[in-house]
């Protein structure tokens, strides 16, 4: 050890070289998406982490010691994190900051009440942008060439490593795009129809031709009114959706009810915007998003 250290100092490189560059990202799938670039150089910490709700989350004082000692921040961007800005100033943040959705064609929200609940209006505002792009793999190719420029720009040592991690990370989310467009284009149109408990999927519907409803103007965080369930079921009705889903990290007690009054099945349950822990079925971006196609294929037949 010592004589690697002694081989470091007469190279002229710090100490920290045996360090690896912290990173702190805004929420787990981006988490995922920076290990997965970053490789062994990095150590990538996740503010909210897998099912939790990005949506809801109050920063607390380690956060804001986290963000502080980070030399790279990652985040979604798109308006996902409303907490972000009051959370990097509060932490005096001067490394490198990259949006990973920067620059990708966003989709705009349903209505202005995207959503229809804003969570509980904790720090939350999509504006008019829906910011869950990472539902559509061709866009989070974009996601791979910030992230990759960013990691660079932190550690310019790092670049050769960067840039092969994220040809290759970039190969296989082409690889399974191609798999779900042929697994979705072989189903009949009039078939890939789906609801949803949140509003997330509409990038998927987009690049897959798949009909996607939500349940807009229903909080998650509230009872729905008879109203709005009576509506639902209807649309339901009438659209012939086979399948209704339910996410990682919302109630499921409307669903149940909307199942029973329209007389659909509960296809399963959905990741949208937080990875499953390790040992459940959607531990990396990757696996989310096979596992998903997968659950909403079963749906479909």
């Amino acid at each position: 050890m010592k004589k690697s250290i002694m081989a470091l100092l007469l190279l002229g490189l710090p100490l920290s070289a045996w360090a690896k560059l912290p990173v702190v990202a805004s929420f787990s799938i981006v988490a995922d998406m920076t290990r997965e670039i970053g490789g062994d150089r990095v150590e990538v910490s996740s503010l909210v982490g897998p099912d939790q709700d990005a949506h809801v989350f109050q920063p607390s004082p380690a956060d804001v010691k986290k963000v502080a000692a980070a030399k790279l921040l990652v985040t979604n961007g798109l308006g996902m994190e409303g907490w972000m800005v009051r959370l990097s100033k509060a932490a005096h943040f001067k490394g490198v900051q990259v949006e990973a959705g920067k620059g990708i064609k966003t989709r705009e929200a349903e209505d202005e009440d995207h959503h229809g609940h804003d969570h509980g209006h904790a720090g939350h505002d999509h504006g008019a942008v829906d910011p869950h792009a990472w539902h559509d793999p061709r866009r989070v190719l974009t996601y791979i060439r910030n992230i990759e420029a960013g990691l660079s720009q932190a550690d310019p040592a790092g670049k050769p490593e960067y840039a092969r991690r994220a040809a290759d990370y970039a190969a296989k989310v082409k690889e399974m795009d191609a798999w779900a467009a042929k697994a979705f284009a072989a189903v009949p149109a009039a078939k890939r129809k789906m609801l949803t408990s949140h509003d997330a999927f509409a990038y998927l519907g987009e690049r897959y031709q798949l009909q996607v409803l939500a349940i807009q103007g229903v909080s998650t965080e509230s009872e729905a009114s008879a109203k709005a369930v009576a509506r639902l079921v209807r649309q339901v009705r009438q659209e012939k959706v086979a399948a209704v889903f339910m996410e990682n990290m919302t109630d499921k007690r409307l669903l149940e009810q909307l199942a029973r009054e329209a007389k659909v099945a509960i296809g399963g349950k959905l990741y949208a915007d937080a990875l499953s822990g390790p040992s459940g079925p959607a531990p990396s971006y990757l696996a989310m998003f096979r596992y998903n196609v997968d659950t909403i294929l079963k749906s479909f037949k």
